[in-house]
């Protein structure tokens, strides 16, 4: 799956993330993968993740950022 983070508070060590489909999702610290957790600055940040349910309560595992796809610039022709 796929969204956008809510927001991170390190210090809390949990966020939530608002999936593409508008649930909205709890993550904690140990949700992110190796090299993957995010700061307190992440909203807006896109991310994919695994959905599981534990307890009556849904949660984002396995979290990672999506890699930001740089836009291809046309080739310049040449003035003619």
């Amino acid at each position: 799956m796929q969204g956008t983070m809510i927001w991170f508070d390190p210090a809390k060590r949990h966020g939530f993330i608002r999936t593409d489909d508008g649930e909205r999702l709890r993550v904690d610290e140990s949700g992110f993968e190796t090299g993957h957790v995010l700061g307190d600055r992440c909203r807006g940040t896109r991310v994919s993740f695994e959905r599981v349910s534990l307890q009556e309560d849904a949660r984002a595992v396995n979290v990672r950022v999506v890699p930001l796809v740089a836009a291809r610039r046309a080739r310049s022709r040449g003035r003619h």
